[in-house]
């Protein structure tokens, strides 16, 4: 359920005098007016329930003796340039400091539509909005009462009770009543009261969709941020989810690095055992294995090990050819290079020293102009 609560803000005059406690209150809910009253029962009538609603919205009326309305017309002008130049045109036709003058015009719907105009002052605007706050409110709107009354049949005047205010209503004005000055300026134009039901329809529909507003320009609400609760709980939560899963995945892969590690040194612990090596762990089994290969010739001792190397190394250096090459039985491989350019040749030996090799060499000319090297490579790391 929509609720709406009005309230009709004090004449400036009355909150000067200092008797302005109560005022004229209304609550409409879902568009029908279901309470109303001249005092401060309106403080019950807002009083929100749990289960209140985002639409509820507070309106304030501001009286027609302190806002005056004008309407103007600009035929061939879009809307946004209708409401511009009625500014303009109601501050220059206005009495008094220009600066001291709040001016707001509304925003006609379309092309050729007179435009409402209001003219009140910085200091009704400041009397009202600390009224309201001494009361703990803050209105979503603050709308000329006048603007409400609908405008009237030809060569007629209308007379409207607005709250607690008569209102007179011209084809192109709206201004508080006045017994002595109604009569001259309506002239030969009729004065006629409006009907209260119409009345009541006019204020519902400007309820519903505002003409104008008092709170713009320099009294426009600044927006404060605020943070949802339980959007801020979902948040810590989703970051406390974070960083634990951040942390687990380190843990998880060490876990299973350590698994699969197991995993391959009990395998070659069982592969040892079949060939006839008994050993507590896959280190131990391996230097077994490294050290019957060796008597056997073979293993990290056989010459194919380091020669494998060498052929490696020298297949990422085309231009390095083999000379020489021999094998002891310790495990050192002996061969000459021979390439055009000593670059070369070390490229081929940072090849094998970065497989683990300790290699030695021993640079010389060759009789063909080619850069050659007596290279010494120990089989074993």
């Amino acid at each position: 359920m929509t609720r709406v609560l009005v309230l009709w803000l004090p004449p400036v005059a009355a909150l000067g005098e200092g008797t302005a406690d109560d005022a004229a209150w209304l609550r409409v809910d879902d568009g029908v007016i279901v309470d109303s009253g001249q005092d401060d029962g309106w403080v019950g009538a807002w009083e929100k329930p749990q289960d209140d609603s985002p639409d509820d919205r507070l309106i304030a009326l501001a009286p027609a003796a302190d806002v005056p309305l004008r309407w103007l017309s600009y035929p061939d002008a879009a809307p946004a340039q209708a409401a511009a130049a009625a500014r303009i045109d109601a501050l220059k036709h206005s009495l008094g400091d220009a600066a001291a003058l709040h001016v707001v015009a509304g925003q006609p719907a379309g092309d050729g539509q007179a435009v409402a105009v209001a003219v009140t002052t910085h200091a009704a605007m400041t009397a009202w909005t600390d009224w309201l706050k001494t009361r703990h409110l803050s209105p979503a709107a603050i709308i000329p009462a006048a603007v409400a009354v609908p405008p009237p049949e030809p060569d007629t005047l209308w007379t409207a009770e607005v709250g607690d205010e008569r209102i007179v209503r011209t084809a192109d004005r709206a201004y508080v009543s006045d017994p002595e000055l109604d009569p001259l300026i309506a002239g030969a134009h009729g004065i006629a009261p409006l009907d209260a039901d119409r009345m009541r329809e006019a204020l519902l529909l400007t309820l519903a969709a505002p003409p104008l507003d008092l709170l713009s320009g320099a009294w426009k609400p600044k927006r404060s941020w605020s943070v949802d609760p339980a959007m801020l709980r979902r948040a810590k939560r989703l970051a406390i989810a974070l960083l634990v899963v951040s942390l687990l995945v380190p843990v998880v892969h060490a876990t299973r690095t350590v698994a699969d590690t197991g995993r391959a040194d009990d395998a070659v612990v069982a592969m040892a055992r079949k060939m006839g090596v008994t050993a507590a762990d896959a280190t131990a089994a391996e230097a077994e294995l490294d050290r019957r290969l060796a008597a056997a010739g073979g293993g990290p001792l056989a010459f194919s090990v380091p020669a494998s190397a060498l052929y490696d190394a020298m297949g990422d250096a085309p231009g390095v050819s083999l000379k020489t090459l021999s094998h002891r039985t310790d495990g050192t491989l002996t061969t000459t290079l021979a390439a055009p350019r000593v670059e070369d040749i070390n490229k081929v030996l940072l090849a094998l020293q970065a497989r683990g090799y300790r290699v030695t060499a021993q640079p010389m000319a060759g009789s063909d102009g080619q850069q050659m090297a007596n290279i010494t490579i120990r089989a074993v790391p």
